[in-house]
C-alpha cells in the first residue's frame, strides 16, 4: 500500500521480571524467556548462557525473596500460616504449590508477596550487566502477568502438554494429576504464541534445540544488541513481496505493544501499509504511523525512547508525497531487530501524510475490488526500487486514480481518520 516519500523476518511459576526493564537499561539488548512448566525453557537458558547471554532467572530470584530470615517468608507464613513451613522452617514450597495451585485466589495473594521483590532483584541485577551484554530474562510467568511489551524480544519455548507431563514425571518425580494441574495454571500455548517473537519448539532432540538457540543467538540477537547500542536500524539485503500472511496483525500487534510501553499511552498508534489490509500482497514490512502533535515532540526525549525500545530514528530528511501533492515533512524510525523489519512513521495530527496513509488503508480495507487492483499499481514501481527495506511512496503512477476514489469514497460513506 502507498506510503505518502522516500526510502529508507518474525517470531511478541514464581517470578516476575521487572516493569519497564527497558527504560531503565538504557541500550543493553533485554530478552524474555519462557515456557510452559516442563516445557525445556531451562535447557534453552543454559544453552543461551553458554553462549554468552546473561541469565536472570526470576525462579532463582523468587527462592532468594523467601529464604529463611526474610521478610518475604515471613509475609507468606502470615497469609498461608506455618503449614507452608518445612521442619527446618524454610518455606516447603510442594506444601505451598499444593496450595496456590489448586486456588487462584491464593495464587494471586502469593504474587502480591514476591512479585514486587523478584521486579526489585531484577532490576539490580539488569543494572550490573556489562553495557554490551545480551540479557536474557527467565520468567515462568512472563505471560500471565502481561511483561511481554517490557522486553525488546520474546522467546516463547512450546512443547506438546504430553512431553511435558512425561519430563514432570520422570525429572520432579510429580504424579499426572499434580503435572496436569500445574500446567493448567499458567497460559496456554495459544496465549504464549501470541506473545512469542520467536516460538522455538521442542518436541525433538536436545541436539535440535541446541541447533535452533544457536541460529537465534547468531543471526539475530547478537545483530540486535549490536544494532540497540548504536541507535542503528537493521537493514535486510532483501525483502521480497510475498502473499498476504494472516500473522501480520499479531505481530503488529506485539510491536504496537512494545511502542506503547515505551512512549506512554497518550499517543496514537495505527497499523497502515499494505500489511494493515486483510488478503493483500506485500512486501514483510510492517508499518506503523505513531502520531504525534508536532515533529518538534518527535525530536525530543521521544525519538531516544523509541531507540531504548529498539527502534531508532533513521538519519537525513523524510517526507511524504503522495502523488501531485507536494511533500509532506515526517520522521522515520525503523527497526534495530533484524528478524523484524519495520518502518515507523511520526506524522504530526491532521497532517495530509498523516490523513493520506490512514484513508488509503481504510479505503482498500473497505473495498475488497479495489483491493484487486492495488498490486498491479505498485508492481512496475516495486520493481524498479531498491532491494531491502522501503518506507514510503514514490510518484507512483497510477496512484492518482486510486487517491481520488479513496476521496470519493471518503466523502461517499463520511469517512474520518
Amino acid at each position: 500500500m502507498p506510503q505518502p516519500g522516500p526510502v529508507a523476518r518474525p517470531r511478541p511459576a514464581s517470578g516476575l521480571g521487572a516493569a519497564r526493564v527497558i527504560g531503565l537499561t538504557g541500550r543493553m539488548l533485554m530478552v524474555g524467556l519462557t515456557g510452559g512448566i516442563g516445557s525445556g525453557k531451562s535447557a534453552v537458558a543454559s544453552r543461551l548462557a553458554a553462549l554468552g547471554a546473561v541469565i536472570i532467572d526470576a525462579d532463582r530470584i523468587a527462592r532468594e525473596v523467601v529464604a529463611p530470615g526474610s521478610a518475604g517468608l515471613a509475609e507468606i507464613v502470615a497469609a498461608f500460616s506455618d503449614r507452608v513451613l518445612d521442619g527446618q522452617g524454610a518455606l516447603d514450597r510442594a506444601a505451598l504449590g499444593s496450595i496456590v495451585f489448586a486456588d487462584e485466589a491464593a495464587r494471586r495473594r502469593l504474587e502480591a508477596i514476591t512479585h514486587p521483590r523478584v521486579r526489585a532483584r531484577t532490576v539490580e541485577l539488569a543494572a550490573a550487566a556489562p553495557r554490551d551484554a545480551i540479557v536474557v530474562n527467565d520468567v515462568p510467568l512472563l505471560v500471565e502477568v502481561g511483561l511481554a511489551p517490557t522486553y525488546h524480544l520474546v522467546v516463547v519455548v512450546q512443547t506438546a502438554v504430553t512431553t511435558r507431563v512425561e519430563r514432570l514425571a520422570r525429572d520432579r518425580g510429580m504424579d499426572r494429576a499434580e503435572a496436569e494441574r500445574r500446567i493448567a495454571a499458567q497460559a496456554d500455548d495459544a496465549r504464549r504464541e501470541a506473545a512469542a517473537d520467536v516460538l522455538l519448539t521442542n518436541d525433538g532432540t536436545l541436539d535440535e534445540l541446541h541447533a535452533a538457540v544457536d541460529a537465534l543467538w547468531h543471526e539475530r540477537l547478537v545483530p540486535y544488541e549490536r544494532n540497540v547500542r548504536e541507535r542503528r536500524a537493521a537493514r535486510p539485503e532483501r525483502v521480497v513481496p510475498t502473499g498476504p500472511d494472516p500473522t501480520w496483525p499479531r505481530q503488529y500487534a506485539r510491536l504496537a505493544a512494545r511502542i506503547r510501553h515505551a512512549v506512554g499511552p497518550d499517543l496514537r498508534l495505527d497499523h497502515i501499509g499494505s500489511t494493515a489490509v486483510p488478503g493483500l500482497a506485500a512486501k514483510d514490512v510492517i508499518d506503523i504511523q505513531l502520531t504525534v502533535p508536532s515533529l518538534a515532540e518527535a525530536d525530543g526525549p521521544l525519538a531516544e525512547r523509541l531507540a531504548d525500545a529498539g527502534f531508532p530514528r533513521l538519519p537525513g530528511d523524510w517526507w511524504d508525497s503522495a502523488p501531485g501533492s507536494g511533500r509532506w515533512e515526517k520522521r522515520l524510525h525503523g527497526s534495530a531487530d533484524p528478524g523484524r523489519p519495520v518502518c515507523l512513521h511520526l506524522r504530526e495530527a491532521g497532517s495530509p501524510g498523516w490523513r493520506y496513509a490512514l484513508l488509503m488503508r481504510d479505503h482498500l480495507r473497505a473495498d475488497p475490488s479495489q483491493r484487486a487492483a492495488y498490486p498491479r499499481l505498485r508492481r512496475e514501481p516495486a520493481a524498479s526500487a531498491p532491494d531491502g527495506v522501503t518506507c514510503g511512496t514514490r510518484e507512483d503512477p497510477g496512484l492518482d486514480e486510486e487517491h481520488l476514489r479513496a476521496e470519493e469514497w471518503a466523502a461517499k460513506t463520511g469517512w474520518r481518520p
